[in-house]
């Protein structure tokens, strides 16, 4: 227990800290464009490929 507990709460909060860091860049902007644009090709990438 003496060991368990320091690491869980060390890694809850490396985990709080990368998800503090992730939402003020901006990963979280525009989850629908994300969301919808993985479904459609674009055509600059089907050019390059045969």
């Amino acid at each position: 227990m003496l060991i368990l507990l320091p690491v869980a709460l060390l890694l809850g909060g490396c985990g709080l800290v990368g998800f503090l860091w992730a939402l003020r860049s901006g990963q979280f902007e525009d989850p629908d464009g994300d969301a919808a644009r993985i479904l459609f090709d674009e055509p600059s990438q089907r050019q390059g490929r045969s």
